[in-house]
């Protein structure tokens, strides 16, 4: 395949008018529109748009590559524009672009045009070819300039596969950038070019979207003097263990190949040693501490996504079915398992979210400290998810030291040591969750933990390595952290609890009843399913119970309950609304998630903003208490009942005022979205 088979006459235009990046961009994007490359602009501009919200694609060198992936792209395709004058494009370099090519590639598995991308981008590291290309007057003349300088490149790689005498210098390197499209190539292009004017012998390895191309074997590897590892994302470094290596970005390699490769030649490079770990991040000199803690956050945020999306859609049809089975007004605290098949899928859903913290806290460790923190992580998210173990009502034989703990006579007595551990690490009713911020917290610790049990057995002998990672980290990093969430964290957790209901239940029976509704809806939407939102939650539902034996209690507990079910419908649906009105706030695959959090909000499952709670908690949890808040408020003002104790829409027949309750519902919703867009910083920020 050539370059011309995806860049066609009809998608090019010369000598364009344009003053700024998006006038460009909508006329690289018509230009894919005419020649039928796409099935929906806007999509594929949303795409594009998202793109350049990571970082500009404008490499320098008077050349921009902007480039998407996605469903919108029916067939893969490369389109090309002008603009003599230049344009700022916000290039790496500063200067202003004249030269545009824009990448659509369809969301697909299939790679075949990526060998014909990632020629082109090899060609425009040429200045003389671009200089062309700017001057070219037809569409014509544009495409034989490609075409006679792909035809010498294709020559010249023939040449280059031949066999070659030994160089002086061996270099093997590695190129990788996030979407594996643009930068991946050029870069690689970059370091052999400035190789074969040096008389250096090199092989790069470019790690593309469609796979690894020119894979470095283990005799490349081992023959190598010295590795270039120019990655923007993580890779395989194992491989690399005892070699000189330079970890660097596709950025330096783009720009400043000359000084990467003399550096690699005057030997001054500093031995690799592999830490036991398979993935290493190659890019991270510079990050500032900001930056790190943020993108260890979006790793445990990414892989709990999932968990969350699909236990809560599981559950929320358990819901549906129970209420077209007629149970939406008898079921109860059982409503959502009155059928075997409702009740398999509420199991299946809520099993899947009982996994997002402890998945959380894993993956934020992993990134911190690779593989040793997982298990330190996932065990530190179980405490926080499922709090201190309740033991405290397993009296019997089998338990003598529950019975001494309890005061029970006969009970032989517990030394003070053993009696510490009894009372703090064990309590009754799960009064130690401390839910997704415990599960954040779990996280960091662990990676915490790891780090310095590296530092600590730093100095053990060579033939103790094989036993640190399999032993002696989990070992004692388990403990630790089991130890910090059991006699610290948790036990911090409970006394706030304890406090919540203590004041929750004198607002009560004060009877204050709008200001308890408006705390009760802010109390849902903190932690999302943690112990703020789940001792309001527990408060409602002992206030159902007490109703239902103290009809005095009856309108005061119904109250209650309809503003905490309020205030856990509206912290998912105002965000849903926010990616809506307000997208260059949201990553791409947030803004996928809308449809979601709408069905999971009107399910009354919270949890469904966990993710944009973790990944932004101190911009998403201000706005999400305030609109909670204040449709518990208005629940409350209305006099809006509620006799079930969860199913959100599924059991409206059982709220008292419905109509207003919406409305409630749907404010909140709007003050959550409306301030997200007002405080919450683009992505690209």
């Amino acid at each position: 395949m050539k370059i011309t088979d995806l860049l066609k006459k009809d998608g090019i235009n010369l000598d364009v008018k344009a003053s700024n990046q998006e006038e460009a961009i909508d006329a690289l994007i018509s230009l894919h529109e005419k020649v039928g490359n796409l099935s929906d602009v806007a999509k594929f501009k949303e795409a594009i748009l998202a793109r350049e919200e990571k970082g500009s694609t404008a490499i320098g060198m008077g050349i921009a590559v902007p480039h998407g992936k996605s469903d919108a792209v029916k067939t893969a395709g490369v389109t090309a524009i002008t603009i003599p004058s230049g344009i700022d494009y916000k290039a790496l370099d500063g200067n202003p672009s004249n030269l545009f090519f824009m990448i659509a590639a369809p969301n697909t598995e299939a790679d075949t045009h990526l060998e014909v991308l990632s020629k082109l981008m090899t060609l425009l590291m040429d200045p003389n070819f671009s200089k062309k290309l700017v001057n070219a007057k037809t569409a014509d003349e544009f495409l034989a300039i490609i075409d006679e300088k792909e035809a010498e490149k294709d020559k010249e790689n023939a040449a280059k596969a031949a066999p070659a005498a030994k160089k002086v210098s061996k270099i093997v390197g590695v190129t990788a950038c996030p979407t594996g499209i643009a930068h991946t190539f050029m870069a690689a292009e970059a370091l052999e070019l400035k190789a074969k004017d040096l008389g250096i012998d090199i092989k790069v390895e470019k790690d593309g979207s469609g796979g690894a191309k020119d894979v470095l074997t283990d005799s490349d590897i081992a023959d190598a003097d010295v590795v270039i590892v120019a990655c923007d994302k993580n890779i395989d470094m194992g491989r690399f263990d005892g070699k000189k290596v330079i970890i660097t970005s596709t950025k330096e390699a783009i720009h400043t190949p000359e000084e990467l490769l003399n550096r690699a030649t005057s030997g001054n490079v500093d031995v690799y040693h592999f830490t036991g770990t398979k993935t290493a991040s190659v890019s991270t000199s510079n990050e500032t501490l900001g930056r790190k803690f943020y993108k260890h956050l979006m790793n445990g945020v990414s892989h709990m996504l999932p968990f969350v999306i699909g236990g809560g859609i599981l559950v929320a049809i358990a819901f549906l079915i129970d209420t077209i089975a007629g149970f939406g007004t008898s079921g109860g605290g059982n409503f959502g398992q009155m059928l075997p098949l409702s009740a398999f899928l509420k199991s299946a859903g809520g099993t899947a979210m009982g996994l997002m913290v402890p998945v959380l806290a894993g993956y934020i460790a992993y990134s911190i400290a690779d593989r040793p923190g997982l298990a330190v992580g996932f065990v530190g998210g179980l405490f926080a998810a499922n709090g201190n173990p309740a033991l405290m009502g397993a009296t019997g034989p089998n338990f003598p030291w529950v019975n001494a703990l309890l005061g029970l006579e006969d009970a032989a007595p517990l030394d003070g040591f053993n009696s510490f551990i009894g009372n703090f690490a064990f309590t009754n009713n799960g009064a130690t969750v401390s839910g997704f911020l415990g599960g954040i917290a779990a996280g960091f610790l662990a990676g915490g933990i790891i780090i310095c049990l590296r530092k600590l057995t730093a100095g053990f002998p060579k033939s103790l390595e094989g036993i640190k990672p399999v032993l002696i980290y989990p070992l004692c990093g388990i403990f630790i952290i089991s130890v910090l969430m059991s006699f610290i964290l948790n036990p911090v957790i409970a006394l706030i609890n304890v406090g919540l209901s203590t004041m929750l239940t004198s607002l009560q029976a004060a009877g204050l009843i709008a200001l308890l509704g408006l705390i009760l809806g802010a109390m849902m939407a903190i932690d999302m399913g943690g112990p703020i939102n789940k001792a309001a939650y527990v408060f409602g539902t002992g206030m159902l119970a007490q109703a239902a034996l103290d009809p005095s209690l009856g309108t005061a507990a119904y109250i209650s309950m309809a503003s905490i079910m309020v205030g856990g419908m509206v912290p998912p649906v105002g965000i849903a609304i926010a990616c809506k009105l307000f997208p260059n706030k949201f990553t791409e695959s947030e803004r996928e998630t809308w449809i979601t959090n709408i069905v999971m909000g009107s399910s009354f499952i919270t949890e469904g903003a966990i993710p944009f709670a973790a990944a932004d908690p101190g911009h998403v949890i201000p706005c999400t208490l305030v609109g909670s808040g204040v449709a518990g408020l208005l629940s409350a003002i209305f006099g809006c009942t509620l006799m079930a104790p969860h199913g959100g829409v599924f059991v409206f027949a059982t709220v008292g005022k419905w109509p207003l309750y919406i409305l409630a519902w749907l404010v909140g919703s709007i003050i959550t979205a409306v301030m997200l867009g007002l405080i919450k910083k683009p992505v690209n920020k």
